[in-house]
């Protein structure tokens, strides 16, 4: 489940891109040190080709760098934002519910799909009735 996130799992700058940063120089055939800010100065600066990504304009996908607060252990908060929608998981023994959750740093497209048991218990905020919902029902 999402949560907190920590670069050195899955993906050195997750979520998928967060900023423009100058190449320095070529480390090696497929590495490349890059001048980062100083709000990443925990984060190493030598990155596999793969993780990087040609920008020749500002892509959708990017963070704004004020957003990302990155603590000194490399470790950053995701939370939901609304579930977008439930279903029914039916094993042998058990029917589980499942959430299609929205995050805070990602669009609908990229919604995971979390076990209501589990965002019930860490985020109860998203199972109480919104005021929009409670005047929709009462007329």
């Amino acid at each position: 489940m999402n949560g907190i996130k920590r670069f050195s799992m899955k993906g050195k700058l997750e979520p998928r891109y967060i900023g423009l940063f100058k190449v320095l120089e070529r480390r090696g055939e497929v590495a490349y040190q890059l001048e980062l800010p100083e709000s990443l100065s925990g984060v190493h600066d030598v990155f596999h080709v793969s993780q990087l990504k040609k920008c020749l304009c500002v892509p959708e996908e990017q963070l704004p760098l004020e957003e990302l607060s990155v603590k000194e252990n490399l470790t950053y908060l995701e939370y939901p934002i609304k579930i977008l929608e439930t279903a029914e998981k039916v094993t042998r023994s058990r029917v589980i519910r499942m959430c299609k959750v929205q995050w805070n740093r990602y669009s609908e497209a990229k919604a995971t799909w979390e076990q209501e048991e589990d965002l019930r218990s860490e985020y109860p905020q998203l199972f109480e009735p919104s005021a929009e919902s409670q005047g929709r029902n009462s007329s």
